[in-house]
């Protein structure tokens, strides 16, 4: 989403922040929009990035937007899926061209929040979140999985253990690293972990290559409103039944802490 927005959010001045008309559960913005207004209506977007799974827009002032997308949010600046679960909007202005930036939530549970300067340098610093998941080095995967006993697939989904892997690419990760999900996490060796830090690397960025997964929902799309890829790379994620494409073992599916994960029982003993 973050690479799909930028083009058109960085350099541009914000002209004002709405909540669109919903009929659905409201989601969270704090705080309220007319106090968002004053604070940054007629700023510039200095910069748009990525924290973990949030988008971050900071303005030139240093106070910024933290955009979480949970489960079926979308940044869009094309026409959304449906104007029934549009949410927020933001009128943009750059040089002569005015532009809509929408947040579009079907099931309402992403949050828009506007930080000050300070607590947004807490967040992107990491006092709030572990480290990113595409920035730790394995030394750091290491110390990090060494404190916690819990399931190495449990401990990936702790945005504050190490922050930007979702359900899904637990699963993906951990099959290319060939570590079972049910292994304690503390009990990884050195070079088991080094084998999970270039999975982690290898798995996520080409997830973000590919614009993410779109899966037979349709739920995700990019910021253009076009289905993401990735899907098509899957090896284990929603393919209980099928053949381990490594081993052609059977894949297959558990629970943990409420998740579905996929593994293979011979690739990841």
């Amino acid at each position: 989403m973050v690479r799909g927005i930028r083009a058109l959010a960085e350099g541009s001045i914000l002209e004002n922040v709405r909540r669109t008309p919903c009929s659905c559960r409201p989601i969270l913005v704090d705080p309220p929009i007319a106090a968002i207004n004053r604070r940054a209506a007629g700023k510039l977007i200095q910069q748009v990035r990525r924290r973990a799974k949030r988008i971050v827009l900071e303005l030139e002032t240093g106070d910024g937007f933290v955009i979480e997308p949970r489960m079926t949010g979308l940044m869009l600046v094309s026409d959304p899926p449906d104007v029934g679960h549009l949410r927020v909007e933001w009128l943009l202005q750059k040089g002569k061209l005015r532009r809509s930036l929408w947040f579009w939530d079907r099931r309402g549970l992403g949050t828009v929040r506007f930080l000050s300067r300070d607590h947004l340098a807490e967040l992107l610093n990491g006092s709030t979140l572990g480290a990113d998941a595409l920035e730790m080095t394995a030394a750091q995967w290491l110390a990090a999985l060494g404190r916690t006993r819990r399931a190495i697939k449990v401990a990936l989904l702790d945005q504050a253990l190490v922050a930007g892997i979702g359900n899904l690419y637990a699963s993906e990760i951990l099959h290319l690293a060939k570590i079972s999900p049910q292994t304690q996490a503390a009990s990884l060796s050195a070079i088991r972990v080094e084998r999970l830090h270039a999975a982690t690397q290898h798995v996520l960025s080409e997830a973000i290559r590919h614009e993410g997964s779109t899966l037979g929902d349709g739920t995700y799309r990019n910021a253009l409103n076009q289905s993401g890829s990735y899907q098509n790379a899957h090896q284990v994620y929603d393919r209980a039944g099928e053949a381990c494409p490594r081993c052609r073992t059977t894949i297959l599916r558990i629970v943990q802490s409420q998740r579905s994960t996929f593994y293979c029982p011979r690739c990841q003993r």
